[in-house]
């Protein structure tokens, strides 16, 4: 079939640091928990990321992987990154993403106050003793409010430090083309960069550059970890999984945030709104828009960018280095396939995600819908 020239530019290749992408396309991440009860991925979720690869997307972004095992793990069967054995089989999923042309990175997180079931600790944390808004979801298992979470104190953030950095160098030695640090959606980094939620006096709180300390700490610990070869991303939002609409305080305090991450050792940002293209403080640019201005670094665009148009007039308008997809990866894992070829795309179902989020919901509805007859 005859390519499209109208999304030529989602199809050019680009450099992030070290890593050599053949396009533009990548796969955002989206929790799946499908993982055993121990974090361990499996051979289905195997299967599930080399789909992306095998459709065409240039670069995957996994889902979540909590970082230790006291207080970072946010969801029942979310991998994880914080034992050998996880590490182990990750190899053979990041071997596959890798064998059919795609390239593959670790999303580290840490879920703080927004932990909704961990095994290995009672209770959850945060940077203050504040019950976070809205209520457990319910497609991770979840239900009810929220915990009230114990302030964290300085060894617990030295531990949060510390299993960023360990999980990303068995990262590393899994075979991952990179790491990034998630900072965004309402988990721990996050917290500690909210108003509102970090109400710390010590170092960690206060002002915004207080509240950015973490985050620097987290990513300057992680570089130091696996090395200047290597690659390390940051995603940032506005909005949290459990509070759509905050909002931060206007382009000066995005312009701080974006100069003082793209100042540290990364290779690239990663930025999510509900539609990437709007402004985003009512008027004016973009967040993606600012992070490229104030930022330096390369940026990828997530939200709402499965409309081939709105996906490549981040890119051709200079907003966006690459683009991410969620729902539309998760409708067709072939979408830069059928863009290329100049098939329309196909439209997201939410109920590949109810009652659970998981992979085997997804595979009923296939079954359900794409039976023949």
């Amino acid at each position: 079939m005859r390519d499209n020239g109208h999304v030529a530019t989602l199809f050019e290749p680009l450099a992030l640091g070290a890593l050599a992408l053949p396009n533009r396309l990548a796969v955002a991440p989206m929790t799946r928990v499908s993982a055993t009860a121990d974090g361990v991925p499996t051979p289905r979720m195997a299967d599930y990321y080399a789909q992306f690869a095998q459709g065409g997307f240039g670069l995957v972004i996994t889902e979540g992987l909590y970082t230790d095992e006291a207080y970072a793990q946010g969801y029942l069967h979310q991998p994880g990154l914080a034992n050998v054995a996880q590490r182990e089989a990750w190899r053979p999923i990041v071997a596959g993403v890798r064998s059919r042309g795609g390239r593959v990175i670790a999303q580290l997180m840490h879920a703080g106050a927004l932990s909704q079931g961990n095994p290995y600790r009672t209770g959850t944390v945060g940077p203050s003793a504040v019950q976070p808004k809205g209520e457990q979801m319910a497609f991770y298992r979840g239900s009810g409010a929220y915990a009230v979470p114990a302030a964290m104190t300085q060894d617990d953030i030295g531990t949060a430090v510390a299993g960023f950095a360990q999980a990303a160098v068995r990262a590393r030695e899994a075979g991952f083309d990179g790491v990034e640090i998630h900072g965004a959606n309402g988990y721990l980094l996050d917290q500690f960069l909210s108003e509102g939620i970090n109400l710390r006096g010590d170092r960690y709180g206060g002002g915004i550059e207080g509240r950015l300390r973490l985050l620097v700490e987290v990513v300057e610990a992680v570089r130091a970890a696996v090395g200047t070869d290597y690659v390390v991303g940051v995603r940032l939002s506005q909005a949290k999984v459990n509070d759509f609409t905050h909002r931060w305080r206007g382009e000066e305090e995005a312009a701080t945030i974006f100069r003082t991450v793209g100042g540290l050792d990364v290779d690239y940002v990663h930025v999510t709104e509900y539609e990437a293209w709007q402004p985003a403080f009512g008027t004016g640019p973009s967040l993606a828009a600012l992070a490229k201005r104030h930022g330096g670094k390369p940026v990828l665009a997530n939200g709402s960018l499965h409309d081939p148009a709105q996906a490549r007039g981040m890119v051709e308008r200079g907003e966006a280095d690459v683009v991410s997809l969620g729902r539309g990866a998760l409708a067709q894992a072939d979408w830069p396939q059928r863009v290329r070829h100049g098939a329309a795309p196909a439209s997201f179902d939410h109920a590949i995600l109810s009652p659970l989020a998981d992979l085997a919901n997804a595979d009923r509805w296939r079954e359900d819908h794409l039976r023949p007859g």
